[in-house]
């Protein structure tokens, strides 16, 4: 079992290290390396999540292959063959954790779709009737199935937490062609997605999505696709509206972080291995269920 937090590689120039991956410059390519990193209200953990990141990756290229008759995306390989300036321990450190992709510009908006109230949807329904400014009918309780997905649009925060916006002020960010497209992309990819895990016991309740434009202009889904990190899957045989939902994210964490004294700023606490241990299980859970693939560390 493997276990990477962060990575340093000595020929290939990092580009961002975000809360969990690690993007080196290829060129006319990126290399994305999604590490073992764990945050948790926005503050990354010191312990790792072993095998997160080949498990997030592992789920990223399973819906990059299904979902690419709806809209094309930046993966190219998991294969580092190509990349010369690797050494051998990094290589075998970066195997299975890895994408190449296309460089792309990517949008300064983050495509979110909610198929279910929760989160911070339910907390503006519950005051104002509303989700994003986006009116919705009386009568919805927690976790209710709305009556047809809405997209509901973000500003990327590269600290702290994205700020939902309205439709028209994404149109102002990316113009009114590329605001139409990424919605209908986004709707198109959500309901996909969702039919494709209903038969796994799963619920899709939210997700986000990432686009990026290629200097041709052609745009491009990016990031990771429809991971437990990205996404709120829910258990559907457990399922019932009017309360919280069992999660496959780092719920498990959450959950002890909230039950311990911490202030919730850095330095985080030492994490105990019953919590890494039992998020570890949830991911693996959420990827067994969705590619319906025996998980193999």
């Amino acid at each position: 079992m493997s276990s990477v937090h962060t990575t340093s590689l000595s020929h290939v120039p990092l580009l961002k290290r975000g809360k969990v991956r690690d993007v080196y410059d290829l060129g006319e390519q990126l290399l994305i390396v999604a590490t073992d990193r764990i945050s948790a209200f926005d503050v990354v953990m010191n312990e790792t999540i072993p095998d997160k990141g080949k498990l997030l990756t592992a789920i990223s290229v399973y819906w990059f292959n299904v979902t690419s008759d709806i809209v094309s995306n930046h993966f190219i390989t998991t294969s580092l063959d190509s990349v010369a300036q690797l050494t051998p321990s990094e290589r075998e450190l970066l195997s299975d954790r890895s994408m190449i992709v296309q460089k792309t510009t990517p949008l300064p908006v983050e495509c979110v779709v909610r198929g279910y109230l929760a989160g911070s949807g339910w907390k503006e329904y519950r005051e104002h009737h509303t989700v994003c400014g986006i009116h919705l009918r009386d009568g919805y309780v927690e976790s209710s199935r709305l009556d047809e997905p809405i997209f509901t649009p973000a500003t990327k925060a590269e600290e702290g937490h994205d700020e939902n916006i309205s439709f028209d002020a994404a149109t102002e960010l990316l113009g009114d062609r590329t605001a139409q497209l990424v919605r209908s992309y986004s709707l198109d990819l959500y309901q996909a997605a969702a039919a494709n895990v209903e038969h796994n016991d799963l619920i899709l309740a939210d997700t986000k999505f990432e686009f990026g434009l290629l200097p041709n202009g052609e745009l491009l889904l990016i990031d990771e696709a429809l991971t437990p990190d990205s996404s709120r899957y829910w258990l559907a045989s457990q399922y019932q509206p009017g309360q919280q939902q069992q999660n496959f994210d780092k719920q498990v964490l959450r959950d002890w972080l909230e039950s311990i004294t911490w202030n919730k700023q850095y330095p985080p606490p030492s994490l105990p291995e019953e919590v890494t241990g039992a998020t570890q299980a949830k991911y693996i859970e959420a990827f067994e269920r969705i590619t319906q693939r025996e998980w193999k560390t």
